[in-house]
């Protein structure tokens, strides 16, 4: 299993940035996908998730109807993380993880502790 974070970068606050998660080794079928993110001096926390094998998202609250979650599939899987009215508290390394999740009913996993494959970080600095 292989994750390959991208597209981080310096944005001004009320901008917009595309996260990539390039996904390989595995049947994205069969996964959730999450991205959480790391602020210095802070826990990381989750931003959102999908199931692939429905479609199934969820969105924390901080981010809920500025951020999408989104997956392409072809010769290589990737799912987006579509970042709009960016805020100086999204600072933060972002990471996309998985879990094999795969019948089970209900929304993807939601808490670090339930991924058990990360990619390395990306990191987003929103600043004027």
């Amino acid at each position: 299993v292989q994750l390959q974070a991208s597209g981080g970068g310096l944005v001004q606050p009320g901008g917009s940035l595309r996260l990539s998660c390039a996904a390989s080794g595995f049947t994205l079928d069969y996964y959730a996908i999450g991205w959480f993110r790391q602020a210095p001096g802070k826990e990381r926390e989750g931003v959102s998730f999908i199931k692939i094998s429905d479609g199934n998202t969820y969105y924390a609250d901080s981010v809920k109807g500025r951020f999408t979650i989104s997956v392409e599939r072809g010769d290589k899987d990737t799912v987006y993380l579509q970042m709009n009215s960016l805020k100086p508290e999204d600072t933060a390394l972002y990471y996309c993880a998985t879990t094999y999740w795969f019948g089970v009913f209900g929304p993807p996993p939601r808490t670090v502790s339930e991924y058990n494959y990360w990619g390395q970080g990306t990191l987003v600095t929103v600043s004027s």
